[in-house]
């Protein structure tokens, strides 16, 4: 096999993509939003006050309602998702009862924009018709594969463990060293989880790592900028 065949060989499908894209969404904005949030709620708080307890229930606090709140909002947006799906095949199923040759003009049409001839695109046309009309349509006019639709559980689990395990870092980092150290500790931690997630997400997305890791590590810098400023504000003015 040569490289050039490799490489096309190790191309990923447009299914297999999607699929992934779509859990890699999830999996790391889950796990930003955990580390960014909780991050910017203890280094708030430590800067208003270094007792542990406060820190370690104001974390705890933060990720729980992080986890919950992540995983809720992903269940509604992937179920709207899933419906609008489940009408567009109810709608294309019931265009081909209805219609059947004004379908196999349409999926004629549609495949000539993807550049067969009209001869070749008619038979293609006819022979996917013939095999199984709903998911001819399904994939190449909607982008849809009937047997693989998006599922709301699977989305909000996986938002829900990533924000978790994402948050437990800068929970871990705030309250377990000496207080001298917590604060820088959970600084360098807390970027250091941005700047692999950051690079985690362009492996996989198959996109430049160097943008991505800046980003994350730039918004995460700023949040705890921000929050540690409010924090030493308040506590400087003896609201805390």
């Amino acid at each position: 096999m040569t490289d050039t065949q490799a490489r096309t060989h190790d191309e990923p499908h447009h299914g297999g993509l999607g699929a992934r894209l779509n859990w890699l969404r999830a999996a790391v904005l889950g796990a930003n939003d955990g580390v960014v949030s909780t991050a910017g709620i203890v280094v708030g708080v430590a800067g208003a006050t270094e007792n542990r307890s406060t820190l370690l229930t104001a974390g705890l606090a933060g990720l729980l309602a992080g986890s919950m709140s992540m995983a809720a909002g992903e269940y509604v947006s992937v179920s709207t998702q899933r419906d609008s799906e489940k009408a567009a095949l109810a709608t294309e199923k019931r265009e081909l009862e209805e219609t059947p040759e004004a379908e196999l003009a349409e999926l004629t049409g549609l495949l000539e924009e993807k550049g067969l001839s009209h001869r070749l695109a008619r038979e293609a046309a006819v022979q996917l018709t013939r095999r199984d009309a709903l998911r001819a349509h399904a994939e190449v006019e909607l982008g849809i594969d009937p047997d693989e639709l998006t599922n709301p559980w699977h989305a909000a689990g996986a938002s829900f463990l990533a924000f978790t395990v994402g948050a437990l870092l800068p929970l871990l980092a705030i309250v377990l060293p000496p207080s001298p150290v917590r604060l820088p500790v959970t600084v360098l931690s807390v970027l250091a989880a941005l700047a692999l997630t950051g690079w985690w997400s362009a492996r996989l997305g198959e996109a430049p790592a160097g943008r991505a890791v800046l980003r994350n590590m730039a918004g995460g810098a700023v949040a705890m900028a921000v929050t540690y400023g409010a924090g030493t504000l308040l506590g400087a003015a003896g609201v805390a």
